[in-house]
């Protein structure tokens, strides 16, 4: 479903690929609209699931090696003693993330994308088949590293937290607009480093952020020595509380899903796979 980098078909939205292929009159355009759409409508359904069972649901994005799965091993630390936490990986390949969380002793399924630079809907709903989330606070999807594609697909999941990486420039939120613009929390991650990194500032990542006008919470973080783990807890505990709040009152939470990013996302890229009949 995208122009450039070739993610158009996922194990996941496979089946309605090729339900779609054989009918006449089926165009590209026709058939990346209706893999969004089904897509958005998969989102609902997996989000039904985490409300019946008041599971908050938080995407973590970000560029590859930003420190997403570090992030998670010092928050399962620090919090599986008092909350119930389970995660879902995403990458291309390998278990690595996977094994890693688990070696924390919590419950980790994953999923291996193969060449699709994001998750999708579908992948998450399989993934629920083989996890269970009755009774869990806390569910972690760590998406596949991508600053551009994984902020356009909606999982089902209730929050949006991207990190930056102060080894990766402090511009990242000019370039990279979509991604930063659906944060409802931005972690500065690697601050450790900064001593180290005189051009990085985290005042300009902070201002390149501000203007999208996005005014999302920031926080600084280390995941080596501990600083800012304080204030990510903080914030995870009132999420959840807010979030139940909400679900008693039979609301729920939606992600910011970027629509310009469902805009490039739903025109012809890789042709080849929908031929026009």
């Amino acid at each position: 479903m995208c122009n450039t980098c070739g993610c158009n078909i996922t194990s996941g939205n496979r089946p309605l690929v090729l339900a779609e292929k054989p009918k006449v009159g089926v165009t590209t355009i026709s058939v990346l609209q209706n893999l969004l759409s089904q897509n958005n409508h998969q989102a609902e359904h997996n989000r039904s699931h985490f409300d019946a069972a008041k599971v908050l649901v938080i995407n973590l994005m970000s560029s590859p090696g930003s420190g997403k799965t570090a992030l998670l091993e010092a928050t399962i630390k620090r919090l599986r003693e008092s909350l119930k936490i389970a995660v879902i990986e995403g990458d291309l390949e390998t278990e690595n993330d996977a094994l890693r969380i688990q070696a924390q002793g919590v419950p980790a399924y994953q999923i291996t994308t193969g060449s699709a630079c994001h998750l999708d809907a579908h992948l998450v709903h399989n993934a629920l088949h083989h996890m269970a989330i009755d009774g869990l606070d806390l569910l972690f999807i760590e998406n596949v590293g991508n600053l551009v594609c994984p902020a356009s697909f909606d999982l089902g999941h209730h929050r949006n937290v991207v990190l930056l990486s102060v080894t990766e420039g402090d511009d990242k939120p000019a370039k990279y607009p979509v991604m930063f613009r659906a944060a409802d929390l931005m972690l500065i991650s690697k601050t450790d480093l900064l001593p180290y990194l005189d051009d990085f500032s985290p005042d300009n990542a902070k201002q390149h952020l501000h203007n999208l006008a996005n005014n999302t919470p920031i926080i600084e973080f280390s995941a080596k020595n501990g600083d800012g783990l304080d204030e990510w807890i903080t914030w995870l505990q009132a999420e959840i509380a807010a979030y139940r709040l909400l679900v008693d009152n039979k609301q729920t939470l939606r992600p910011k899903v970027q629509q310009d990013g469902q805009v490039l996302h739903a025109q012809p890229g890789n042709s080849k796979f929908y031929p026009v009949l």
